[in-house]
């Protein structure tokens, strides 16, 4: 496993210098070994893409579809690829597949909800009881709402002139 990892790796980088033939051969190779490698197989639609090739990448996409039907970036992918083959309906549709999976993702627990039960600290801030507090006998004084004395004038204001 680690050397179809090493060779994903080596994929990804010939993908990130631009290499996208040698990136599309490398993950294509991955994919004829494992073809329920998901990463490759996203990977290999994206790098299609890139390439200009775009009733491919859409294929690829539908094969990662396949394998996760829920996963956002699927649904991402399939919506760019859509919009770039020129059919704008099925990228708003994938488009919105990607907006509900990313809402249904929020929706989902934790994937290790039994840490809590082992370790108090990552307990939710919500499930402690409230801490009871004493409100305050005195507040403090506002001075912004203290009444001007009645002597005098203000300082700011000038005297009135005497004829």
């Amino acid at each position: 496993m680690a050397a179809l990892q090493e060779r994903y790796d080596d994929a990804m980088f010939a993908f990130s210098q631009g290499d996208y033939p040698g990136a599309i051969a490398a993950l294509q190779i991955i994919l004829e070994e494992d073809p329920q490698h998901f990463d490759a197989r996203l990977s290999l639609g994206m790098a299609l893409c890139r390439q200009g090739d775009y009733a491919a990448a859409i294929i690829e996409g539908h094969q990662a579809e396949k394998l996760r039907p829920h996963e956002q970036l699927v649904h991402t992918n399939l919506s760019l690829f859509y919009m770039k083959a020129g059919d704008k309906q099925t990228a708003e549709h994938h488009g919105l597949q990607a907006r509900i999976s990313s809402w249904r993702g929020n929706m989902d627990k934790p994937a290790d909800a039994g840490a809590t039960a082992a370790d108090p600290e990552l307990k939710m801030a919500g499930e402690s009881k409230p801490q009871s507090f004493k409100l305050p006998e005195k507040f403090p004084d506002m001075p912004w709402k203290k009444k001007k004395p009645a002597t005098g004038g203000d300082a700011a204001t000038p005297p009135a002139p005497q004829h």
